[in-house]
């Protein structure tokens, strides 16, 4: 666990998203859970002695499982937005692990299979703070990887929790994203609002500005191809042609090249799905 201020740390070690934890007078906050239980639990085992209040309290930036599926094992109360908790509505209540193969990291974890999920029980749609110390807390909803894509923003602190916005490294999550959004909130990231900062991404701890404005030229790279291809009304399956020059954003070893294509493969190809033939996609994230 690595401290990036005075009573707010980052947990980079478990694979899977970075977590997070702010230790208050009121009591401990946390962002995301590792989707594994045994990693749940040493994480929570090692939140124990931080010094926080006796209220406890999970943020869950999106509702992707990678950030999610560990959720219950915190046995704490869950907050997300309200495009979050609508999505858990439409879930069963059981998750299964059947391989989708979207290149996610809950895929890599053997022995997952039955795991009950955790819906959120205190929802919010634009803003949200919290005052649970000194400081105040505040939760803005940024859509761009998801629907319900949020913040944590400490504004004393000069801290961000961002999520999947930026991914440093490696090809985002494109599935249930809107290109649009997702240029806005990199943007407004990149403002002067949020100069000086410390940008903490939810997949590889604290990142640089330059890591964001990589991945708003790739996201916006992404958004002209796809718009290019639905302007010709062209198949789905089209979007296979445009995985090798979008890897070329990415370094990494030939196993790292072959999960990357997999991840872009899938998420391309239910972008294209579900805003151009919206017919044939669930409405779930």
């Amino acid at each position: 666990m690595q401290p990036i201020s005075t009573k707010v740390y980052i947990e980079t070690s478990y694979n899977s998203v970075t977590l997070g934890a702010i230790s208050t007078a009121h009591g401990l906050i946390q962002i995301d859970a590792p989707p594994a239980l045994e990693d749940a639990r040493a994480w929570r085992a090692s939140l124990m002695n931080i010094g926080a209040g006796a209220e406890t309290l999970l943020i869950n930036l999106d509702s992707h499982p990678d950030r999610t599926l560990g959720a219950r094992a915190m046995d704490c109360t869950i907050l997300a937005h309200e495009n979050t908790a609508a999505v858990f509505r439409n879930r069963p209540s059981t998750f299964k692990a059947q391989g989708d193969e979207t290149g996610a990291i809950w895929e890599s974890i053997s022995g997952l299979g039955s795991v009950r999920w955790a819906p959120p029980e205190i929802s919010f749609t634009e803003n949200m703070a919290l005052h649970w110390g000194e400081n105040p807390i505040l939760l803005q909803h940024r859509p761009g990887p998801a629907s319900g894509a949020i913040w944590v923003v400490l504004p004393v602190e000069k801290i961000v929790f961002t999520g999947d916005l930026v991914v440093k490294g490696q090809p985002p999550f494109l599935a249930h994203g809107d290109l649009a959004d997702w240029s806005a909130s990199l943007k407004a990231l990149l403002s002067p609002e949020f100069k000086n900062f410390t940008i903490v991404s939810g997949r590889g701890g604290v990142i640089p500005v330059a890591a964001a404005k990589t991945q708003l030229e790739f996201i916006q790279k992404v958004h002209e191809r796809i718009e290019k291809l639905a302007a010709r009304n062209a198949a789905p399956e089209a979007t296979e042609k445009l995985i090798d020059t979008l890897l070329e954003y990415f370094k990494g070893p030939a196993a790292s090249k072959k999960h990357f294509a997999q991840r872009l493969r899938y998420g391309l190809f239910q972008y294209y799905q579900r805003h151009f033939r919206p017919s044939s996609v669930r409405n779930e994230e």
